[in-house]
């Protein structure tokens, strides 16, 4: 009975694992195969060139630049969403009148599209009719080209990022300060815990992980990011403010160029994983110690 009971709960598992086989898996392997071509992405015929794309990849001047945008992208919003999200989680997790509000403004960006979000700051920080450069000029300051100026775009790219996604730090940590039990705050103040002493000592060891869960998705959504920097500056100037993600995109579809594309998608996706393995492990293996 408990074994025919078994094998129909496993013919429940049959349709999504066609799905993720169909849809996931297959194009991934094809992807690889692809990567080991000259095929331009449209015409039925391609030659396989072995590791010539990779080879190509790692001379890439472009590539490099991409690369090094892509770590500023996925570590400086991580960071900074892990700030703000804990600041929000901390202020919201008090019982005052609208805090319920607040909450549901703060997540509220997230639920906008990237691509929309990215728009709507574009109007604000581009050089003609900005927003920005309006109010510049109304007290009299130059206006300056924050979108043109790589210096200027990278870091905005982070900044618009942040604000979009921290509300999902926030909505985490949340979660994990309401788990945690109000008697261990009462002990600790009646042995004469300062406050700061509470939350090293109580708060960040008992929000270890939510702190993982939070450092990973925001992690793996900035070293991805695409479609804010399609918005508000398209990789420019030049290819000044690309990441993988966009490079991957230009050099498919501009380029033409499906194996190089193809070949730097390995590499993006081989990064991510690698990452992510070596900072759950750096979390585990000091679980106990914050």
């Amino acid at each position: 009975m408990y074994l025919k009971k078994l094998k129909t709960i496993n013919y429940m598992y049959w349709p999504a694992l066609f799905l993720f086989l169909g849809i996931v898996f297959y194009p991934f392997l094809h992807g690889i195969r692809i990567s080991f071509t000259n095929w331009n992405g449209f015409s039925q015929n391609y030659s396989y060139i072995g590791f010539e794309n990779y080879k190509r990849l790692f001379l890439d001047t472009n590539f490099y630049i991409a690369f090094k945008n892509t770590l500023i992208y996925g570590l400086g919003s991580t960071i900074f969403q892990q700030t703000l999200g804990m600041g929000y989680a901390l202020l919201l997790n008090r019982d005052f009148s609208g805090r319920n509000f607040l909450r549901a403004i703060i997540y509220l960006p997230v639920l906008i599209s990237g691509l929309i979000m990215g728009y709507m700051w574009y109007f604000i920080f581009q050089y003609s009719d900005g927003a920005l450069n309006d109010i510049l000029i109304f007290f009299n300051l130059d206006p300056r080209d924050w979108l043109g100026n790589p210096s200027y775009g990278v870091w905005i790219i982070v900044a618009v990022n942040t604000l979009q996604y921290c509300g999902v730090s926030m909505v985490i940590y949340l979660a994990g300060l309401q788990s945690i039990s109000k008697s261990y705050y009462e002990a600790a103040m009646i042995d004469g815990a300062t406050p700061l002493q509470q939350f090293k000592y109580i708060t960040l060891p008992l929000l270890k992980p939510a702190i993982i869960t939070s450092f990973t998705l925001n992690l793996i959504g900035g070293l991805k990011l695409f479609d804010t920097i399609k918005a508000l500056t398209n990789g420019g100037p030049g290819y000044a403010s690309n990441s993988l993600s966009t490079l991957i995109n230009v050099s498919y579809f501009r380029s033409q160029m499906a194996g190089y594309a193809s070949a730097m998608g390995l590499v993006l996706f081989i990064f991510i994983v690698c990452v992510t393995i070596i900072i759950q492990k750096k979390f585990t293996v000091k679980e106990g110690e914050l």
